[in-house]
């Protein structure tokens, strides 16, 4: 509570409570400029045993935020829980980002691309980006229930990579793709393999959630992405959670935008891509 109340009152109206019952909250952050150029939201729940048992639960949302910058910045949040483990981090973590959003200001870097926003028309509403729909081989129960105990080989190894069948509607398109993972850095590994595709890192959103089961202390680590789709990857990590009840894996729904809004409905094909390719 105290930690809450001396964050509420340094940063003032870049502080924001989503959910004060459940401990959610959400922080933007900047540059420092006059005009910032950098900016990036942290969207935090504090579970019951932080800060002396279990390290805050994260979201990093900006639109220029993903591939190699979302991995580092992940890196250094998660060093600065290592290094502080039983403290308040959140002050840390956010100074860390704005740390990194300053460097960036006054590198060569140039401006962020603006990733197109939600409902955003799209041109290219052809069919040739489809990544070919790979049917699930291996035992479902197996693949979900990867379990840590398995060799460290296997953190080191790219889990592989499942491809949904895609569903179309009103020039829009949905695919989701699925992997295994028992790590965080498994998981890392896995977004930045999908936006290689330059097809997947050219979709309008893509949405994902994860949850993976710490055996050692019977508790799970999972967090999610709206990706410009606000609530949509909330609403796909309920899914997994309180619906499917699933762990160790990952899964990643893109969203091809055709320009015809499709309402709510956007919501119900992102979680029955997540769906069919989760039972399967």
């Amino acid at each position: 509570i105290d930690e809450i109340e001396a964050l509420s009152s340094i940063y003032g109206e870049d502080w924001c409570v989503v959910d004060e019952d459940e401990k959610i909250y959400c922080i933007k952050i900047n540059d420092c400029l006059d005009q910032p150029k950098w900016t990036l939201c942290l969207q935090v729940i504090l579970p019951p045993g932080y800060p002396t048992a279990e390290p805050p639960i994260y979201q990093l949302n900006a639109p220029w935020l993903r591939g190699q910058d979302y991995t580092e910045l992940a890196n250094s949040l998660e060093e600065i829980y290592v290094q502080n483990i039983g403290e308040s981090i959140l002050y840390l973590w956010v100074e860390k980002i704005r740390e990194v959003l300053i460097e960036k200001a006054q590198s060569s870097e140039p401006e962020p691309a603006i990733k197109k926003t939600t409902e955003e028309v799209d041109e290219d509403d052809g069919d040739d980006f489809l990544l070919e729909y790979q049917p699930i081989q291996e035992d479902p129960i197996k693949m979900l229930n990867y379990i840590t105990s398995e060799s460290r080989e296997v953190d080191e190894e790219l889990p592989s990579i499942h491809h949904g069948n895609p569903i179309t509607d009103r020039r829009s398109t949905f695919q989701a793709h699925l992997a295994p993972v028992v790590t965080p850095r498994q998981v890392k590994r896995i977004l930045e393999k999908l936006y290689e595709n330059k097809k997947i890192a050219s979709a309008t959103h893509n949405i994902y959630a994860y949850r993976i089961y710490c055996e050692d202390k019977q508790t799970f680590l999972q967090d999610c992405e709206d990706d410009g789709e606000t609530a949509a990857g909330g609403r796909l990590l309920h899914l997994m959670q309180q619906i499917l009840n699933v762990h160790n894996v990952l899964v990643v729904v893109s969203r091809w935008y055709g320009g015809i809004l499709l309402g709510p409905d956007r919501f119900k094909h992102i979680n029955n891509c997540a769906r069919n390719i989760l039972v399967e």
